[in-house]
């Protein structure tokens, strides 16, 4: 499984070349990111992150004391914007609570702060490895839908395999490299939009063909 995996990434990354994920000026600005991604385009996420720098609250102080309602409002372009700004709003108070920075974070034992943040309400295993990985460089694979869309067409997974049984082919096969982890990821997710598409895959001139 190994080399099949490797072999993957390689013809991958010569194919698409680096991704430079995840777009972000900042941690803080990637954990935003993470949790307003969430069923939606990053087009519309960056769209509601640009006008949070517009008006100058992209600090956890500052979006925690804003109004559900203005915050809301802000966030609007990434869509289902009442929710997030509630979700948004859970974890702040979080974050304010038990690690007040990011230095606590980057410090804490990984399994642990993962469990923490599968706690938190409206964080599920996808944006707390984002979160992980992307945002305090921990090596923690991320999976998606594209993820396991790729995995179970060329048979490496089960159809209809959950999170952890995908996350594991990677944990378990690859070395805990968080530059590696991000790449592949990344390289998945463009794999998947551009070929291995939901309804209609363009299997005959794909990358892995």
């Amino acid at each position: 499984m190994k080399p099949k995996l490797n072999l993957i990434y390689k013809k991958l990354y010569s194919y698409f070349g680096p991704q430079h994920w995840w777009p972000g000026d900042s941690p803080f600005e990637v954990m935003v990111g993470a949790i307003l991604t969430q069923n939606t385009s990053w087009l519309n996420v960056e769209k509601a992150i640009n006008n949070l720098k517009k008006h100058k609250v992209l600090t956890a102080d500052k979006l925690y004391k804003l109004s559900s309602k203005r915050l809301a409002l802000l966030i609007r372009p990434a869509g289902y914007y009442n929710i997030k700004a509630e979700r948004l709003k859970i974890f702040l108070r979080f974050f304010l609570k038990y690690y007040q920075g990011l230095e606590g974070m980057l410090n804490s034992d990984t399994l642990a702060l993962r469990n923490q943040l599968l706690g938190v309400k409206g964080i599920g295993p996808e944006t707390a490895d984002s979160i992980l990985l992307y945002a305090l460089n921990k090596p923690v694979f991320v999976v998606d839908a594209y993820t396991r869309r790729i995995l179970s067409r060329h048979r490496f997974i089960p159809e209809g395999a959950d999170y952890h049984q995908t996350q594991n082919l990677f944990m378990q096969n690859l070395k805990k490299s968080v530059k590696l982890f991000n790449e592949y990821h990344a390289l998945l997710v463009k794999l998947g939009k551009e070929f291995c598409l939901k309804n209609k895959p363009r299997c005959e001139i794909c990358p892995l063909r």
